[in-house]
């Protein structure tokens, strides 16, 4: 049955609210669903798929080949759990994870797409640009173009990744994240320029399953913006793992070789292998839509400015998702769609709170994180105080024969608030949330160390790190 409201909102000449979403990811089809709720007239305009890159080329894809990987980083601890090697091994058909990478990704558009219809939201397919502050003009694939007046307008249009003059994709074996999904046989010897999220996340699943890979950074360490435990932690296992790491080496060029392909670094060096995949960052899709003759403000890396609310700086339009360079994760650019429509519909609004924001990078081992880093913490002067429990000490983690990974809390040291946390574990998304509680509602360590966990859990370490800090509250505490 449709959750629309009967008393539907009306433009000042009685019509139904029109609310024009370019883009239909999670900042667009979450903030359709609002605005229909609200009772507006609600239009999306969509090029490629309902679900945007995070459904169709990003999250669900690249999740979806992490969690085929992580079957075989379970099987390491096979041996020490009692379990021999009876001489079967698996082998990985590419081809196949990859069809099934693919069809999940569609089927979950397809999901979206029936949901919006069924909640009464015109879906458009094609390329939309503003003309003017109020009106969108979109461009079909036909040749044809639609004029939508709108009330409101969202714009939720993402990012594509960052293209090197110096290293042009091919799709065959020079690819951008995108296009990894087209491989049907397992890379001889990846190499992957950038050791961001995207870069370690590939990285590591892709030598789970099988591959040779050489991780290039440019930095000193992989997942250079992390915590920088986390970052080393996981730098060893990838090392101990057989993976290659190559630190502070700056990619400068990528090239077709007869056999495969050949990277030159900006010290000469030069690195060959089968594929290589480029995950140097991405650039937000504002090209081309008309913002600058509609008024609206660019940053100098061209995203959409926006405040708390979303709001640009033309009054009735809106921005959400990568395309404003907030913060790149589907949990925020949907927030950022459900804020604009509340705003732009006169409902309550709450602005965001990057600070409540919870992050995970899906590596083997993951590493989650919320509230305040701990360079943050230090860069701002702020006082705290920590703790960080090895998750071998873990009873639930000794009997699943997990070594690697640990949960660090931060704590303001005389009101006891919890302030952040890090957590490294296999499931490190599921188990940051009691934290994301705690640092959401303002709890303090004593509220976490006196709730119950079951024994034995790996969540039972969170409760035990807050007691730690519990004790470091007291006068004679440590």
């Amino acid at each position: 049955m449709s959750a629309v409201r009967d008393d539907t909102l009306t433009s000042p000449a009685g019509d139904p609210h029109h609310v024009v979403i370019l883009g239909g990811g999670p900042g667009g089809y979450e903030a359709a669903l609002v605005a229909r709720r609200r009772g507006a007239r609600v239009t999306v305009v969509e090029r490629h798929g309902l679900g945007g890159a995070a459904v169709l080329t990003d999250v669900v894809p690249s999740k979806t080949l992490i969690a085929t990987a992580e079957w075989l980083t379970i099987a390491e601890a096979a041996p020490e759990l009692g379990i021999r090697d009876g001489g079967a091994r698996y082998d990985v058909d590419l081809g196949a994870v990859n069809t099934r990478v693919l069809a999940l990704a569609a089927a979950q558009s397809a999901d979206i797409r029936a949901r919006l219809v069924r909640e009464g939201v015109e879906v458009v397919t094609g390329t939309g640009r503003l003309d003017g502050p109020a009106r969108v003009v979109v461009a079909t694939g036909q040749g044809t173009e639609t004029v939508l007046d709108a009330d409101s307008i969202l714009l939720a249009v993402g990012a594509t990744p960052r293209i090197l003059p110096t290293a042009v994709p091919d799709g065959e074996r020079i690819l951008t994240w995108t296009q990894l999904y087209q491989l049907h046989a397992l890379p001889e010897r990846l190499i992957v320029v950038g050791s961001g999220v995207t870069g370690a996340e590939f990285a590591g699943a892709y030598h789970a399953l099988g591959c040779d890979v050489v991780l290039v950074s440019s930095r000193d360490r992989v997942l250079p913006g992390e915590d920088e435990d986390a970052a080393a932690l996981l730098e060893d296992v990838f090392r101990g793992r057989g993976m290659t790491v190559m630190s502070r080496s700056r990619a400068a060029s990528a090239e077709r070789t007869a056999t495969g392909v050949a990277v030159t670094l900006s010290d000469g060096r030069v690195v060959e292998g089968s594929h290589v995949l480029l995950a140097v960052g991405g650039v937000p899709s504002t090209g081309g839509l008309g913002l600058e003759g509609a008024g609206v403000a660019l940053s100098e890396s061209g995203h959409v400015v926006v405040d708390k609310v979303s709001r640009t700086s033309v009054r009735g339009v809106y921005a959400a998702g990568d395309c404003t360079g907030v913060l790149p994760l589907a949990s925020v650019a949907a927030q950022q769609g459900r804020i604009a429509m509340a705003h732009a519909l006169g409902d309550a609004v709450e602005p965001l709170r990057l600070g409540t924001v919870a992050a995970n990078i899906f590596t083997a081992p993951e590493i989650a994180t919320v509230g305040y880093s701990e360079k943050h913490l230090a860069d701002h002067g702020l006082r705290y105080i920590t703790t960080t429990l090895p998750l071998a000490r873990n009873p639930r983690a000794k009997m699943l024969g997990m070594r690697d990974g640990f949960v660090k809390l931060f704590a303001h040291p005389e009101a006891g608030v919890v302030l952040g946390g890090v957590v490294v574990a296999p499931r490190a998304s599921e188990l940051i949330f009691p934290i994301t509680l705690a640092v959401a509602h303002r709890l303090t360590v004593d509220d976490v160390a006196g709730s119950f966990t079951v024994y034995p859990s790996l969540s039972g370490s969170v409760a035990e790190g807050a007691r730690v800090l519990h004790d470091r509250l007291m006068p004679d505490g440590a």
